[in-house]
């Protein structure tokens, strides 16, 4: 099953005809299950209810009993983790203005659709955004609850995917990000954007970051010994960091493993992060004295001040996907992506950009001076024993098409 074909949809809108016109676009990207409502409140009770979250919300903006600024608020609260395209018909200043409300609450954003639309249009987006997000390309929808994922931790059913980061000057392979996925006993495989809130919500996080962090160090140390010396960046939960004991059970996995510390790097989504700042800054500066490095993810998605980021202690600012691809062309995207960027460097921190989709994206880093890269023209996320296979691969791209030179 491909993952277009897995979409679960929630399209909300009060006036009757534009649900009609937005199921019509839906089924014409042929999405496995919509779910259409005229109220936000219908909406977020269809949310509480069903068996998982949906991928994609279509939402207009201007609705009579709960607006969607009223809406957007309450989904961080669920855990939300798939995409919103804003619907509207107003002043162009307003969907601009919720544009960046979304990108604070940590929510990604597809785009925005204006009123009235053609059903072929977004249907086009849609299926353009699944056939590029090419990171969830097979994943198969499953229902999880915490029973389900009780069950996957003891049967050692989550593993882990490294997706590559390359120096954008030179094409060196530096380093991976891992990335958890669930492989259940029947096939397919499923993100953490269906388990990580259950296992947060009920207490089960710290026993899943401790298996990836016994499974990366353990990879890391298998690829030293056979001569590539990598960065290993693990995501952390803002659960996780608000234990004390957090930095010695991260030094004791890589101890363990023969890792240095200074390898390894642990990745915190910025939106998540400016809540929970004054609370982690005492674990960060633990993990920092254990020569353990800190990035910041997604950057450019929460709404942290300049004087937080110059006293927070972190080595790598990662410019978020959605001000990566596209910036070539967008000059939204382009001044986002160019403000990121100089903090980064003044603050003296290594910058990442995530999402580099195609080779636009890849000469576009190249002619701003970006530090570090990754994304599916490099490399999508996949299973240790492929790295090897990918690197000669890629080590044959980079004179084969002229990677170091923008085309």
């Amino acid at each position: 099953m491909s993952y277009e074909a897995a979409l679960r949809v929630l399209a909300l809108d009060d006036e009757p005809f534009m649900l009609r016109l937005l199921k019509r676009a839906l089924g014409q990207s042929r999405v496995a299950q919509v779910v259409t409502c005229g109220s936000a409140q219908r909406a977020l009770q269809e949310m509480d209810h069903r068996e998982g979250p949906p991928d994609l919300i279509p939402l207009d903006l201007n609705m009579a009993e709960m607006d969607a600024v009223e809406f957007l608020h309450k989904l961080p609260d669920r855990h939300y983790t798939g995409v919103v395209i804003l619907v509207s018909g107003e002043d162009e200043r307003v969907p601009e203005s919720v544009d960046r409300l979304v990108r604070a609450h940590g929510i990604k954003l597809l785009g925005q659709v204006r009123k009235p639309f053609q059903p072929e249009a977004l249907a086009a987006r849609i299926e353009k955004w699944a056939l590029t997000d090419g990171d969830r390309r097979g994943v198969e929808r499953v229902p999880c609850g915490v029973n389900d994922l009780r069950t996957a931790l003891a049967n050692g059913e989550l593993v882990n995917y490294y997706q590559p980061v390359v120096a954008v000057a030179s094409g060196d392979f530096v380093g991976v990000e891992c990335l958890v996925r669930w492989r259940p006993p029947a096939g397919g495989l499923v993100f953490p954007d269906q388990f990580i809130g259950v296992a947060e919500k009920h207490g089960l996080i710290d026993e899943l970051t401790s298996g990836m962090f016994s499974a990366a160090f353990a990879q890391a140390r298998e690829w030293r010994d056979a001569g590539l010396t990598l960065q290993m960046a693990v995501n952390v939960s803002t659960d996780s960091l608000s234990r004390v004991g957090f930095p010695d059970l991260v030094t004791s996995y890589a101890t363990a493993a023969g890792v240095p510390p200074e390898s390894v790097i642990l990745e915190v989504t910025e939106s998540r992060l400016t809540d929970n700042l004054a609370a982690a800054l005492d674990v960060f500066n633990r993990l920092r004295l254990r020569r353990l490095r800190l990035a910041i993810d997604d950057f450019g998605t929460g709404h942290s001040s300049l004087a937080e980021r110059r006293a927070s202690p972190f080595d790598q600012l990662k410019i978020d996907r959605s001000f990566v691809h596209g910036a070539a062309t967008d000059a939204k995207r382009r001044a986002i992506y160019g403000g990121a960027l100089a903090l980064g460097k003044e603050l003296q921190l290594e910058v990442v950009a995530e999402g580099v989709e195609d080779r636009t994206d890849w000469d576009f880093l190249l002619r701003t001076g970006c530090t570090l890269a990754q994304g599916c023209f490099i490399g999508k996320p996949m299973p240790a024993e492929e790295i090897v296979g990918w690197l000669a691969k890629w080590t044959m791209r980079l004179s084969k098409e002229s990677l170091l030179s923008p085309s």
